[in-house]
């Protein structure tokens, strides 16, 4: 009885490639154990037992070595091929597993969160039998859930990046896009707000909610201590269009032109005239 021996060199060829990531990756991990001690000395251990069946084929995040980004990458490819098939459970389950795999990259977190927030209550609507067939509570109570379980995928997050503003913020996102939760939003973009990275825009955002709220007085002295950190020369910062809200709110509130805000400089020569 004759074998033919080519029909065994695929199989032969990928098991040499398995056998070489695993010694290769074997070989690296005193290299990527040196790179994690500092990381992980001031975060918590990664909670990968849980995750270990869903991988699949006996292959633990241990042994990875140094494949771990390769690895989440690969998962988020497989994430965004079950997103593409608005498959619910297992976009959501692949998405856990990426950041369980490698928490570092913060664009796993907010991108995965969006679409636990904002695509998957439309399919779900979608399996309900749209829009004009699912009632309006449905609708909400979908958005609800969804919108829960995306904060917390983001609250899990701080583990890995204290504190990141981007992080506050797009939880303040989900309140104010999904859950039209006004007070909740300000509460987080506030919070954001007082991160030394935050970008310019959360600040401007969070006064802007004060004011939707029916809180103008709060919002005009938050952006009256606001204006003077500005850089004037920054683009970013833009320090003219929050002096232009902090004048709308002063003909709102009704405040008199002699206790009108006056930005530093205007300020200075205002009191050198009267000196």
């Amino acid at each position: 009885m004759k074998f033919n021996v080519t029909a065994f060199r695929p199989a032969r060829t990928g098991l040499g490639v398995l056998a070489g990531l695993g010694l290769a990756g074997l070989a690296s991990q005193p290299l990527e154990r040196a790179a994690w001690t500092e990381v992980r000395a001031s975060q918590p251990a990664l909670a990968l037992d849980s995750i270990k069946d869903a991988l699949g084929q006996g292959i633990t995040v241990g042994l990875l070595g140094g494949f771990r980004a390769i690895a989440a990458d690969f998962f988020w490819l497989r994430t965004n091929s079950l997103w593409e098939d608005t498959d619910l459970p297992g976009t959501q389950t692949s998405i856990k597993i990426v950041t369980a795999i490698d928490p570092r990259p913060l664009t796993f977190w907010l991108n995965g969160s969006r679409m636990i927030a904002y695509d998957m209550p439309h399919w779900r609507i979608a399996r309900a039998g749209g829009y004009d067939a699912t009632p309006t509570v449905v609708q909400r109570r979908f958005d609800e859930e969804q919108a829960q379980v995306a904060i917390a995928y983001l609250q899990g997050a701080f583990a890995f990046h204290p504190d990141h503003p981007l992080l506050t913020l797009e939880i303040g996102n989900i309140y104010l896009n999904r859950l039209k939760d006004l007070e909740n939003a300000a509460r987080y973009y506030l919070q954001a707000t007082k991160h030394p990275d935050a970008p310019f825009y959360a600040a401007r955002i969070y006064a802007e909610l004060l004011r939707k709220m029916n809180r103008p007085a709060e919002a005009y002295a938050f952006l009256k201590e606001l204006h003077p950190k500005l850089d004037p020369e920054n683009p970013f910062a833009q320090a003219p269009v929050v002096l232009e809200r902090i004048r709308a709110l002063e003909a709102d509130l009704q405040i008199p032109p002699s206790l009108h805000y006056l930005p530093a400089q205007a300020k200075k020569a205002t009191e050198a005239l009267t000196q």
